[in-house]
């Protein structure tokens, strides 16, 4: 594994706080009703992506995900004021505004979505890892998804065919406790969701996912495997978020006792103390940090809020089109 310097904790303090402060502004302009439709956020679930980016070659590898999305394709390397006018439906968007908060995307940085469908992403991870073996490129997918998706029959097919294939794909199930508000422990009597694998007879286990260096570890391991060609593996990131399902979500199946009692476990604050305690940077380097996040998150709302909405035709323009389909010009007699 690359080795986790001061420069790692660094990028990870400062990455991790912009992707924090950058959906606590989507969580604001939503109130203002500047994103509108469902808003997922990630708060709490940092780590995971920070680990996963420092474990990845992220100019070879590809990442795949559910409806939680906005992070992941900004440390992927998208342009974060594209990603935010994407949600606010504008041009300047991923998608040119028509894709919205849960469908960001970016082919040229190797993030294939954003996927509003209960674990419709898992097939397609398998999918782009098939293709990477078919063609014999050295490339690994990271397909992620939550502890609700592992209910989908599409998961327990995807990792039959995956095992059996030794497709290179590495399977993340980010279990924040309660999928749309219903915890594990009500949904199945195991409540180790990293076992799933072993009835594939597939490398699996937990992560403390609220630790950068125990989330690099463990997906080093599971991306060098793949890339040897030894076939997938399946890990269960324990997380935990701090926000609802989504924005209209009242969370009264936790307290706010449990919530602060995870707070005290925040991914960024713990890296934080290690960059203390290392003496990697002062208290007014931090805060130049930090201040240098807070300007890069208000130029991403600038450019949203100036950016122009799409004109309508282009909607059409994104619509499939065959016009001699055979159905249409058969006549029967």
């Amino acid at each position: 594994m690359k080795k986790i310097t001061k420069a790692t904790y660094l990028k990870w303090y400062e990455d991790m706080f912009f992707w924090r402060k950058f959906e606590d502004k989507l969580a604001q302009v939503y109130i203002q009703q500047k994103v509108r439709g469902f808003l997922h956020l990630y708060n709490g679930q940092e780590a995971i992506l920070a680990g996963a980016l420092h474990a990845m070659d992220t100019e070879k590898d590809r990442m795949i995900t559910a409806y939680r999305n906005h992070v992941q394709p900004i440390g992927m390397g998208v342009d974060p004021k594209r990603v935010m006018a994407e949600l606010y439906g504008k041009g300047t968007g991923t998608s040119q505004g028509l894709g919205g908060s849960m469908h960001i995307f970016s082919k040229e940085h190797r993030f294939y979505g954003g996927h509003g469908i209960v674990g419709g992403q898992i097939p397609l991870g398998a999918g782009l890892a098939f293709a990477d073996k078919y063609f014999k490129r050295d490339a690994v997918t990271l397909c992620f998804l939550g502890d609700g998706a592992t209910r989908q029959g599409s998961l327990h097919e995807t990792l039959n065919m995956a095992v059996k294939m030794d497709l290179p794909v590495v399977f993340c199930v980010e279990n924040n406790g309660y999928a749309m508000g219903t915890s594990v422990a009500r949904t199945s009597k195991g409540t180790d969701i990293w076992k799933l694998g072993n009835g594939y007879e597939m490398p699996c286990g937990p992560v403390d996912a609220m630790d950068p260096v125990k989330v690099a570890e463990a997906l080093d391991e599971a991306i060098s495997r793949a890339r040897k060609g030894e076939g997938p593996t399946f890990l269960e990131m324990k997380t935990y978020r701090y926000r609802g399902h989504s924005m209209s979500d009242a969370q009264k199946y936790r307290t706010k006792d449990e919530v602060a009692e995870y707070q005290k476990l925040d991914p960024i604050t713990k890296v934080r103390d290690v960059i203390k305690e290392k003496k990697y940077a002062s208290d007014k380097e931090i805060k130049e940090i930090d201040k240098r996040v807070k300007d890069k998150v208000s130029e991403c709302e600038k450019f949203a809020d100036e950016s122009d909405f799409p004109e309508k035709s282009i909607m059409y323009d994104v619509v499939y089109e065959q016009k001699d389909y055979p159905f249409l010009s058969h006549k029967v007699d």
